[in-house]
């Protein structure tokens, strides 16, 4: 389904009462609104979505992003209060935004992170393959949205193998002018899980001025090659990087050491400028943030979400689950 038919329903407030923050103090919860009632993704050319994109005007502003259609970019306000998406072509439109406002205030290693197979959804819930189709289509969505045409050969996206271009190529990107690429290629050991790192400064180009590293979380090596991005083609440059559904929680420290490392050597110069993770049972909510506004901790009522709890610094996913949720 085209983006252009998913019909968004109009939000409806109604009001809801205080609850207490993690703080003990009374929080007064945002106004709930109805949401749309399309939460999954539109329906796949085989584990492909497809989708119609929106049209955006050029920014004279920045080298690659587009302005944003809804209102001085400037104001002080903008990106601070931003409601749950109501689906994902609203998802891709606030993650947009919030990349253009960190863009601006010259961050340089961002984060971006959502679920693929539902609003709604947790790890888990889609399977691997499809998810990750899933997400080299909303990735060529943010990349039309976010880049102005002219700029499309200064971008090079990175996907985990090889064979992931050449599938991009044939299908979600065909036509498209990014440059793509790949972080790992297959080893003598292949069949035993383990693949050979791509040697970034042989892949870099000197005109190029944006890296997106997609969902390099199916193997620790991913990860570690979009480190050595970072420190050798993106620090102490002018140049951005994006990682875009890493997952990057989804390793324990204590079984993948070299990933707890990066704690130290790429963590601290990163800005979570997206993100949304749900947490189900009984306790259920859901930990989201749209850059430069706070970590909110939202919670669906009726059909609709309200905020129980918001701070400036990121909780940790286990501070949410056990503490946060159960206490609000």
């Amino acid at each position: 389904m085209p983006l252009s038919d998913i019909v968004t329903a109009s939000k409806v407030p109604f009001a809801a009462p205080s609850l207490p923050n993690g703080n003990g103090k009374s929080l007064p919860l945002s106004l709930c609104t109805f949401t749309c009632k399309n939460h999954l993704p539109p329906k796949s050319y085989g584990n492909l979505v497809t989708r119609k994109m929106a049209a955006q005007t050029v920014s004279r502003n920045l080298k690659f992003v587009r302005n944003s259609a809804s209102g001085d970019m400037e104001t002080s306000s903008v990106g601070l209060d931003v409601s749950f998406p109501c689906d994902y072509s609203e998802l891709i439109e606030q993650a947009r935004n919030a990349t253009e406002l960190a863009v601006k205030d010259n961050k340089q290693l961002m984060e971006i992170e959502f679920p693929t197979s539902g609003l709604e959804s947790v790890p888990g819930d889609g399977e691997g393959g499809i998810e990750m189709t899933e997400s080299m289509q909303l990735i060529r969505e943010f990349c039309n949205r976010l880049i102005v045409p002219e700029k499309a050969r200064q971008t090079r996206i990175f996907f985990p193998e090889a064979n992931e271009v050449k599938f991009a190529r044939e299908s979600i990107f065909d036509g498209a002018s990014f440059k793509l690429d790949y972080l790992t290629k297959p080893s003598f050991f292949e069949d035993f899980g383990f693949v050979e790192k791509v040697k970034m400064i042989d892949r870099v180009k000197p005109e190029d001025e944006l890296f997106l590293a997609a969902y390099p979380y199916f193997n620790v090596t991913e990860m570690l090659v979009v480190e050595e991005l970072y420190r050798e083609a993106v620090q102490n440059t002018s140049r951005k990087l994006i990682i875009f559904n890493g997952e990057l929680d989804h390793y324990p420290p204590f079984f993948y050491p070299k990933l707890a490392a990066l704690s130290k050597s790429l963590f601290p110069f990163m800005e979570t400028v997206y993100y949304i993770h749900n947490f189900k049972g009984r306790h259920g909510g859901t930990l989201f943030r749209s850059y430069p506004g706070p970590w909110k901790v939202l919670r669906k009522v009726r059909n609709g979400y309200v905020c129980l709890h918001q701070q400036e610094a990121m909780p940790s996913l286990k501070e949410v689950a056990l503490d946060i949720l159960p206490s609000a």
